[in-house]
């Protein structure tokens, strides 16, 4: 299958002048100039297939929004390359500006001081939509956004969460192959975020769209992403299914469990990690392989009121995908391949875990 995005060695790379305190470093400033070169984004190379929706996760300041103004065009890459559906983004042809669009949540397309349907039809005569498909879409996105009474309504008087749902609606008008999201739950109440959600899953399921996907909302990740990326300080961590990142991240189960009588820290430590206890009550951390194992002993007590065994948050499983993935840079390159699964967990081709 050939990819419809595909960047080989991309980077972007900004030069920072450096200023030393003091008199004495302002006037130096003045005459020679010191600069140093900070990597937004590092040698990355990735693929996404038609039709996939991929989450594109990091920390604040990984690389994740340079790497969408990257793919949208507005930024022009140091080295490296990228094309999206055969098209260069920097070159900005119309036949490709046509066939994508990217919602950011701390910009806005949206005229302040008119009402959103008027960006609608403006979008409509940029994106030379015919009448008879944009009044039925434009309908159907406003309904299904819950944005009737919102439309007439100038962007200015609306709050965050309405703002973030006129985006996508106006963002979706000429229906783009390619989408490109950032942070789109930004200000949305629960309800809302669950409704959004369930709109770009619906929209990914009739259109075929691609997707690519950021947020710092792990709901968004769990509900909508099959594939998830991780960023960090500019380069790929890991490139593969959800699964894989709990296999690799979180060989442990969070098994939480209520007593009739006060639990002993001693017994409680033979069974793994402790995460929180008191009195009766207790969280703790167990290897999957030997949950069963070690909760025997308790089931023989008779001292078992309650028990429940979950998986950890995708969150906690991000955070040490993070942390692991820094203490391996302050080490030997070499132990980075303690980040790579054993031979018989190899992932395929689409499932890569990288340095």
């Amino acid at each position: 299958m050939i990819p419809v995005i595909e960047t080989r060695h991309l980077s972007k790379e900004y030069k920072i002048s450096i200023k030393q305190p003091g008199v004495k470093g302002v006037l130096r400033s003045f005459f020679k100039k010191e600069y140093r070169s900070v990597h937004a984004v590092k040698d990355l190379t990735i693929q996404i297939n038609k039709g996939e929706l991929v989450g594109f996760l990091g920390p604040n300041g990984a690389g994740k929004t340079t790497t969408l103004k990257l793919l949208s065009g507005l930024l022009y890459p140091t080295s490296g390359s990228l094309s999206i559906l055969g098209f260069i983004p920097s070159n900005r042809e119309r036949a490709f500006q046509k066939k994508f669009s990217m919602v950011m949540g701390q910009r806005t397309q949206l005229w302040w001081d008119l009402p959103a349907r008027e960006t609608f039809k403006l979008n409509q005569k940029i994106y030379e939509v015919p009448d008879s498909i944009y009044k039925k879409w434009v309908e159907e996105l406003i309904d299904l956004l819950d944005l009737k009474e919102l439309v007439e309504l100038p962007v200015k008087k609306l709050s965050l969460g309405e703002r973030m749902k006129a985006e996508l609606c106006c963002a979706l008008i000429h229906s783009p192959e390619i989408l490109l999201l950032d942070e789109p739950t930004l200000g949305l109440d629960l309800i809302m975020q669950k409704k959004l959600r369930s709109f770009i899953q619906s929209y990914n399921e009739k259109t075929g769209a691609t997707i690519l996907l950021t947020s710092h909302n792990m709901s968004d990740v769990e509900e909508l992403c099959k594939r998830v990326m991780i960023i960090d300080e500019g380069q790929l961590l890991f490139d593969g299914a959800l699964e894989k990142i709990v296999h690799h991240f979180a060989p442990d189960k969070v098994v939480t469990l209520s007593t009739s009588t006060p639990l002993v820290k001693e017994q409680l430590e033979k069974m793994g990690k402790i995460v929180a206890m008191n009195g009766k009550t207790a969280s703790i951390e167990v290897p999957r392989q030997a949950v069963m194992s070690r909760l025997q002993a308790l089931f023989s007590q008779g001292t078992l009121i309650d028990l429940s065994i979950e998986e950890m948050s995708i969150e906690e499983i991000i955070r040490r995908a993070f942390l692991k993935a820094s203490s391996l840079k302050e080490i030997e390159p070499r132990t980075k391949e303690s980040l790579e699964p054993s031979p018989e967990e190899k992932p395929n081709t689409s499932e890569r875990l990288l340095p």
